[in-house]
């Protein structure tokens, strides 16, 4: 048991951070290994704990695959949880860059973050909670997380939290091209 906590963990947190590096290669920014260090200690310490004990609390609320429970879950999820992982991103990262005012990215970018994460999350969950087996979704949500991490971390240091936001990023990728 616990080797599978800490592996889902540990991957949850390196593929988390290389969500963040990914983002600022694909930008033409050079790496920024001390970022990249507060993103994987955050997931590390924080969000991959979170996901590991909330997936497997939902289950034991929630159990099974039947089409109620799954869509319990993915409400669940999103109402209790969700906001949580976003307002603990901003948080945290705030406390470990030591800025001085560590609520003002999550006052400026929550809700925008919050509502991009409901065009992506719920269906990550749908898919999850319907085909993963329990003790393997930790480790599948963090391989779905890579996308979200490049978003939220590009987000983080340059975004607004919006999709509108981060297709602009992306246009501009293409347009460089």
């Amino acid at each position: 048991m616990a080797a599978r906590w800490a592996g889902s963990v540990l991957l949850y947190a390196g593929l988390t951070a290389a969500g963040d590096a990914a983002q600022r290669r694909s930008r033409g920014q050079p790496p920024d290994w001390a970022q990249t260090r507060r993103v994987a200690l955050l997931a590390l310490t924080f969000h991959g704990n979170l996901n590991y004990v909330w997936l497997r609390a939902l289950e034991r609320a929630l159990p099974g695959r039947r089409p109620t429970a799954v869509l319990g879950k993915v409400l669940c999820d999103q109402l209790l949880a969700a906001p949580v992982a976003v307002g603990a991103f901003y948080t945290g990262m705030s406390i470990l860059q030591r800025k001085e005012d560590i609520f003002s990215d999550c006052k400026n970018k929550f809700w925008n973050t919050y509502k991009t994460g409901l065009m992506y999350w719920p269906f990550v969950q749908l898919s999850n909670f319907v085909f993963v087996p329990v003790y393997l979704r930790t480790a599948y949500t963090g391989l779905c997380g890579f996308v979200w991490a490049a978003f939220i971390c590009f987000s983080q240091e340059s975004g607004d939290g919006t999709v509108k936001s981060a297709f602009m990023w992306l246009q501009r990728e293409r347009d460089a091209a």
